[in-house]
């Protein structure tokens, strides 16, 4: 931090003080209150730290966050406060207001670890440089970005200390969207952090025999290895905390192989992975058993009324029939191409200048149809599997979105097996070569 010339004000009213941006989000009622009644007893006796702020005449605090606002509840806002007033950039205010949260109680980890990931970004990403900005050990500074990854309730839960640090640390090992769920069968439970890792192995994949290139994974956070080597609270060592991304990989690598040994392209389901759901659902946890109870007998529903009766028309037999007709034209037109192989060239050619995989085709499909179809398509390698595993947990409509329009990707050409006469897939043709002549 550059050196500053202090400025210092005997005291300034309340009406020109404006919140700055503190790291703290939480904030102890009971702490407040005993401030609240030392300020009605002593008055302020450790000065608010300012900086001006550049938008007008205000000044912003700097730190001193808690003692504002309980001096606006003991003086009101038209009362002084005693004050120091230094000049600073805002990133030497963000230090300067986590060194001050530091060397106070109850800073939050979470809140640390949010303030910590501004100040890498202020430093370029140069992790031993963030370090020295804020005074931590690089260890400190890497365990603290971990946790910048949990999901907002889960950090909210440990700044209101509704849970531990442990907790916390083995919520960062679980894909961001599994967090709260996990979060809610803790909290509902009263899960201890060892119970809750309990839970948590018992969706891991030992990646001792994982079947696919591991390569990845070596620097991967859901790999416990890393978990390991953050955190005293971890899963055992050796072991995937991220079902979905080795699934993906594991039907992939089953496909490769099938396809190298000649036998039909299909994926080849690997290892049944347990879902995601059994440690984030309050059923994983075995419930106590419940008080005898008296079951009345069901009611019987009334009859239903019978639907009214609807006219028969040409378009309602043609939509009865739809997939009977589809697939009538589809065997016409294989007997053509097989005495004709020019017709299926055609064919081919012609659905590649109409069709092309859109919103209305992936539609019609749940999670694991899309997942086939962008593995056959070749959007999976496209994207990665760890990327589409993370897009493979959003809702399907969003799913969709994200396959059409996966950056640098297109599905031009692209015709999935559902579509083509002889059921493979069938890329997009090779551009022509062109020689020096051309």
């Amino acid at each position: 931090m550059t050196d500053t010339v202090l400025k210092f004000a005997t005291t300034m009213s309340l009406t020109r003080i404006k919140p700055g941006q503190n790291p703290r989000r939480y904030f102890d009622q009971g702490k407040h209150d005993e401030l609240v009644a030392g300020l009605r007893a002593r008055g302020m006796l450790q000065p608010i730290l300012l900086r001006p702020d550049s938008a007008g005449d205000a000044y912003l605090i700097v730190a001193g966050g808690r003692r504002y606002k309980a001096a606006l509840e003991v003086f009101g806002v038209d009362g002084e406060v005693p004050v120091v007033i230094r000049a600073m950039s805002d990133q030497e205010a963000l230090e300067a207001a986590i060194d001050e949260n530091d060397n106070r109680e109850d800073a939050s980890e979470t809140e640390q670890a949010d303030a910590a990931v501004r100040v890498l970004a202020a430093c370029q990403g140069d992790r031993a440089e963030a370090a020295r900005r804020l005074a931590w050990s690089p260890s400190k500074l890497d365990r603290r970005l971990a946790l910048a990854n949990l999901a907002d309730r889960v950090k909210a839960a440990l700044d209101e200390r509704m849970i531990k640090v442990g907790h916390a640390e083995l919520l960062a090992a679980v894909p961001t969207d599994k967090q709260e769920k996990a979060l809610d069968t803790i909290l509902i439970n009263n899960l201890s952090v060892a119970k809750t890792r309990e839970l948590l192995m018992r969706v891991t994949q030992s990646l001792a025999g994982a079947q696919f290139d591991k390569g990845e994974c070596t620097t991967c956070p859901f790999n416990s290895a890393t978990q390991r080597a953050l955190f005293a609270t971890h899963v055992d060592d050796g072991y995937c905390t991220n079902p979905g991304c080795f699934q993906l990989k594991t039907e992939a690598e089953a496909a490769a192989v099938a396809k190298a040994e000649g036998k039909p392209e299909k994926i080849a389901k690997g290892a049944v992975v347990p879902a995601a759901e059994e440690v984030v659902t309050p059923a994983a946890v075995p419930p106590a058993a419940p008080a005898a109870t008296v079951t009345k007998p069901a009611k019987v529903a009334p009859p239903a009324k019978p639907a009214p009766k609807v006219a028969v028309t040409a378009d309602k037999i043609i939509g009865l029939a739809t997939v009977q007709r589809h697939n009538a034209w589809r065997a016409a037109l294989e007997q053509m191409a097989e005495g004709d192989p020019e017709v299926a060239a055609a064919f081919e050619a012609h659905l590649r200048d109409v069709w092309q995989v859109d919103k209305a085709f992936l539609s019609r499909f749940g999670k694991d149809e899309l997942k086939f179809v962008a593995q056959e398509c070749g959007l999976v390698d496209h994207m990665g599997a760890k990327a589409f595993a993370k897009l493979l947990d959003a809702p399907l409509n969003k799913i969709i979105d994200g396959m059409l329009n996966a950056t640098g990707f297109s599905w031009a050409g692209r015709l999935p097996s559902a579509i083509t006469l002889d059921g493979k897939y069938s890329p997009p043709p090779a551009a022509p070569a062109f020689s020096e002549k051309d």
